[in-house]
């Protein structure tokens, strides 16, 4: 496709920026197939703004219509039109910034917000910004991800005599969500593994996506089992979760649905494990909200934090209403609650929902950051997002493809991933020398997974990045942000290691609004970050001159 065919006019003079946090300027503003860019013309200023069209989530505009007519007459004995429209574009940014654009001449403004509102909303992945992007300090040649499941499996040996690396899906032809390798019970087979497949929502059979080094217990997930409203079993399911538990006297079930909710899904086809098959397991119900209930709660939360009417009874009733800390609070428990059952009662766990693809990724994360030290490094942390969320199947593509600001009917938008980063950071604020890495990178990975340079979030499975070339066609982010010059500015410099787990508290008085994201565009929160850079330098140098 061309570019140029959805840009009529791709610059405009004398245009009037204003945004968050600055003064308003006025300068040259130009549209490409995948940027807007503004030049400020003022005298002594040399500033620009650009802003990636991905990361538009929704326009409003406005036309002013003052045209007026010169009384002088051109040569065909018209009258000449003085250009005297002008129009507002109002721009709403996937990572809640909102800048406003004062356009001189009504066309032109028109002309600039259709190729907005066009070239912000391409679906065709090969189009986006991605592959386009070449930073100079990197190569396509580059190792792409961070680890693969292969590399994973090998470098756990103590793995090896239980558990087995299984290509059963290397066409992926028995779950289109995962990937080519993932790891299985030693004595369960390719031929149970299909059969297994086909008894789980989407063919997500139950795989390992932790082993706990201190006991030798393991997180499993899995979409559902599709017993139906006759309550099929499958033997081969049954064998499979056996051979995880074989020689200990029980496993857990942490169904994230409430049993009303597994009920119901029994009766449209899915389902859950019945004590009669599963008698070694003891399933566990928590409740978590995703899907539509979650993106409106976002919607909601937005929507109390842009409330101008300096009312605290108003803003404290819009923020309970939105329930966002609720959601906050469910995830952080429910995965106190998985962590527990490995850490402190020694025994595996498997974990699913509906589709396995969701909530499931989310508690599973968060309890391998209580659990494991390594997860909570730097490197460890973007490993661990790697593994549970690209290779796992979270599907980027949908959930985020657009943020609270849209119009648009919503279709399969969930903000699950931001979620997951707004309990990390809910962690990092309870444990400031536990983790390694700061909230920079938090605020960093809740902006790429909505709009972003590299193809790390690009598309909905380990299938389709292949199907259309993204490893090969664009740059990751994992591996950008594990170069020198950034490991740098997203380390913690307070980071005490401890092999201990960190249990979080839950309690409503324990939970703050994430502010350096939902607020991050009001001078307050500026305000904070520059003191907060400010100390993270001083402790720097007093590293260094400690080492000195």
């Amino acid at each position: 496709m061309e570019f140029a065919e959805h840009i009529k006019t791709a610059n405009v003079e004398d245009v009037v920026l204003r945004q968050p946090l600055h003064p308003p300027s006025r300068g040259t503003l130009c549209i490409t197939g995948h940027h807007l860019l503004f030049s400020d013309r003022e005298e002594g200023s040399c500033r620009q703004v650009l802003l990636l069209l991905r990361n538009i989530d929704a326009i409003e505009k406005s036309v002013e219509n003052l045209l007026v007519y010169s009384r002088r007459f051109s040569n065909a004995g018209r009258s000449q039109r003085m250009s005297g429209s002008s129009g507002t574009i109002t721009i709403k940014c996937k990572d809640l910034r909102v800048l406003q654009l004062d356009i001189p001449g009504m066309e032109q403004c028109l002309n600039i917000a259709h190729s907005i509102e066009t070239l912000s909303c391409l679906d065709c992945v090969s189009e986006m910004y991605p592959f386009f992007y070449r930073p100079s300090d990197a190569s396509l040649q580059d190792q792409w991800g961070l680890s693969s499941p292969e590399q994973h499996y090998n470098q756990m040996k103590e793995l090896h005599d239980k558990w087995r690396l299984s290509t059963v899906n290397r066409d992926y032809l028995v779950c289109p969500s995962y990937p080519p390798a993932v790891i299985v019970p030693k004595n369960i087979d390719d031929a149970t593994l299909e059969k297994v497949a086909k008894f789980r929502q989407g063919g997500r059979f139950p795989v390992l996506c932790y082993h706990h080094r201190k006991n030798g217990m393991v997180i499993m997930r899995s979409g559902q089992p599709l017993t139906g409203a006759n309550r099929k079993r499958c033997k081969e399911d049954e064998q499979l979760l056996q051979a995880v538990i074989d020689g200990s006297d029980k496993g857990y079930i942490i169904d994230t649905r409430s049993s009303q909710q597994a009920l119901q899904a029994r009766m449209i086809g899915g389902g859950f494990e019945s004590k009669s098959f599963y008698n070694n397991w003891k399933r566990l119900h928590r409740q978590m909200e995703r899907g539509k209930a979650l993106q409106e709660s976002f919607i909601k939360l937005v929507e109390a934090c842009g409330d101008e009417s300096n009312n605290m009874d108003r803003w404290l009733s819009k923020l309970e209403n939105s329930k966002w800390l609720s959601h906050v609070q469910t995830a952080l428990s429910t995965a106190g609650l998985l962590a527990e059952c490995v850490e402190r009662d020694g025994h595996s766990v498997l974990v699913h929902g509906s589709e396995g693809t969701d909530s499931t990724l989310l508690i599973s994360t968060l309890a391998q950051l209580i659990m494991d030290p390594y997860c909570r490094t730097l490197e460890g942390f973007l490993a661990l997002l790697e593994r549970e969320w690209i290779q796992a199947g979270h599907a980027f593509q949908q959930r985020c493809a657009h943020s609270a600001y849209s119009h648009a009917r919503l279709q399969q938008e969930s903000p699950v991933f931001l979620l997951l980063l707004d309990c990390v950071w809910q962690l990092w604020r309870q444990f400031p020398l536990a983790l390694g890495f700061s909230e920079a990178l938090l605020l960093r990975l809740a902006t790429e997974a909505y709009a972003s340079d590299y193809g790390t979030f690009l598309c909905n499975s380990h299938q389709e990045r292949c199907a259309l070339g993204v490893k090969k066609n664009t740059h990751c982010l994992f591996q950008a942000l594990l170069r020198p010059r950034e490991r740098d500015y997203y380390s913690n410099p307070l980071y005490d290691p401890t092999e201990l787990a960190i249990w979080p508290s839950v309690h409503p008085q324990s939970l703050q609004l994430w502010r350096g994201f939902f607020l991050r565009w009001t001078p307050q929160t500026r305000h904070l970050e520059e003191a907060q850079e400010e100390i993270r330098n001083m402790v720097i140098e007093w590293g260094k001159m400690a080492v000195s």
